[in-house]
């Protein structure tokens, strides 16, 4: 398939990969990566936003999100898969950038004031420069390598769209083209539910493990909020209420429509439903929690991938920062 340009995309390592971070994001990535130059980062340094005061835990995320990633389908010949940190003009840009991106444009992003209200009577502080600049970081990791395009969801445009006005203020100001504008690619993720309804989230503790086994896929199933007001298995039952339905819908989607009438007409129980959807799962999923067991005992060669996707960083990432300073009048 023809080419249709170069991708840069990151995640935090902020705790274990769940279900709903896979379906969300990385199966897209997956896909992606036969379309599009790929360039994705762990991007340890926007972790630090929001979780400076502890990064006893930060290298441990890193190999375990690199597990993750190569588990699920990522080909790390194909792609370029690296770590932030390790490649150090992310760091060199922001600050440039950071330089001429005004405060307004930074207070304005949606989620800044969002998370800071989130996060309200927690021991986090997010007021902090790091935390306020956080995308003009991000900016730096989509321009350095000139990315045409960005993978996002919805939700995310206006991240974007702040990157697209950094790029054509520089632009304008140093009166040379050196970033092209990126694009969004929208990704048609699938949105899956917590185990107890709201949003599937590590700090809610209702997630699904990514790369589960099946005793460990079944016990999060099993407990699986179903309709409130069906006691017996022949009482009628309303879908719509239930998340077990709404897993099925995603995994299942064959006998969704068949398992939803025998809901509503209460000749299927609840147990048995459970069941139904935690095989289908281990079908689909039962190769990425074999590959990811195997991977999770060869630290030494995630490290070597990690280690040649930064290398091939490097050189995108030197070439590009001297045409950069070079615009701006920088020895």
């Amino acid at each position: 398939m023809m080419n249709k340009g170069r991708i840069f995309s990151g995640m935090q390592p902020s705790g274990r990969f769940h279900l709903g971070n896979y379906m969300g994001a990385l199966e897209n990535w997956v896909r992606l990566q036969h379309e599009y130059e790929c360039f994705f980062s762990i991007v340890d340094l926007h972790a630090l936003t929001s979780s400076y005061a502890d990064t006893s835990k930060l290298q441990e995320n890193v190999m375990e999100m690199a597990i993750d990633w190569l588990s699920a389908g990522l080909d790390p010949e194909k792609n370029v898969i690296f770590v932030q940190s390790h490649v150090k003009e992310h760091a060199e840009l922001a600050l440039l950038l950071g330089m001429s991106t005004p405060l307004g444009w930074l207070e304005r992003v949606p989620t800044y004031k969002d998370k800071i209200r989130d996060l309200e009577g927690t021991n986090k502080d997010l007021h902090t420069y790091g935390f306020l600049g956080y995308p003009v970081l991000m900016a730096a990791d989509i321009m350095l390598y000139k990315a045409t395009c960005v993978p996002v969801g919805e939700d995310q445009s206006a991240h974007l769209e702040l990157t697209r006005e950094i790029v054509r203020r520089f632009n304008y100001m140093y009166k040379k083209e050196v970033f092209p504008e990126p694009q969004a690619v929208y990704s048609k993720a699938k949105v899956l539910p917590g185990i107890d309804g709201r949003k599937m989230s590590k700090s809610y503790g209702n997630t699904i493990p990514f790369g589960a086994s099946p005793e460990e896929l079944w016990q999060q199933v099993r407990m699986m909020t179903t309709d409130p007001k069906r006691i017996k298995k022949t009482d009628p039952g309303d879908p719509n209420v239930c998340i077990v339905y709404q897993f099925h819908k995603v995994f299942n989607t064959e006998e969704a429509n068949n398992i939803a009438a025998q809901c509503c007409a209460g000749s299927i129980g609840c147990v048995q439903c459970k069941k139904m959807l935690a095989e289908k799962m281990n079908n689909m999923l039962a190769d990425i929690h074999i590959k990811r067991e195997e991977l999770s005992k060869k630290p030494g060669y995630i490290k070597e991938v990690l280690e040649y996707g930064a290398q091939r960083a490097r050189v995108e990432a030197e070439n590009n920062m001297a045409e950069i300073k070079a615009a701006m009048n920088i020895w």
